[in-house]
């Protein structure tokens, strides 16, 4: 039996951005006909086993997607092993990762999220943790086109 490919999402805090990008994943990978094994992280561990913030609840349940059941964790340096693929919400949290562990033959499994509408490029996710509403609502539909986009790319390769 083929084993599961696993990937992991990546923000800063693992509240916001990244558990939603995986809640997002375990939706649409179904319309795919694909199955991975999921998981989200933060670069920092200011909110390990916390829930995702409220707001970023709020939106994805007004979004009928339910996220109550995550909770927050810090990235390790075994994920890099432990994955197939890590997709990072932003720049930063890809250079985080990447002067972390510069001697990690495991850099090449990181990148960020296709971008939704131009082929072979890649998309920033902003932080809406300072945000409005507005922002929050913004950063779903962005990365449920790009998760979309995503699953699209993956399975032409599986």
């Amino acid at each position: 039996m083929k084993e599961k490919k696993k990937l992991l999402f990546v923000c800063l805090g693992n509240i916001c951005r990244s558990p939603l990008a995986e809640a997002l994943m375990r939706q649409i990978q179904t319309e795919y006909n694909l199955n991975f094994e999921l998981d989200s992280a933060g670069t920092s561990g200011y909110h390990n086993g916390e829930l995702p913030d409220a707001r970023t609840r709020a939106n994805a349940l007004k979004n009928g997607l339910d996220i109550s059941y995550l909770r927050a964790r810090q990235f390790k340096p075994n994920d890099l092993e432990a994955f197939d693929q890590i997709f990072t919400m932003d720049r930063n949290n890809l250079l985080d990762i990447q002067k972390a562990h510069l001697k990690s033959e495991h850099l090449h499994k990181l990148s960020l999220l296709p971008h939704p509408e131009k082929q072979g490029e890649y998309i920033e996710i902003p932080d809406p943790y300072f945000g409005t509403e507005t922002d929050f609502e913004n950063v779903f539909q962005l990365l449920n086109k790009s998760i979309t986009a995503l699953c699209r790319e993956l399975s032409k390769i599986n």
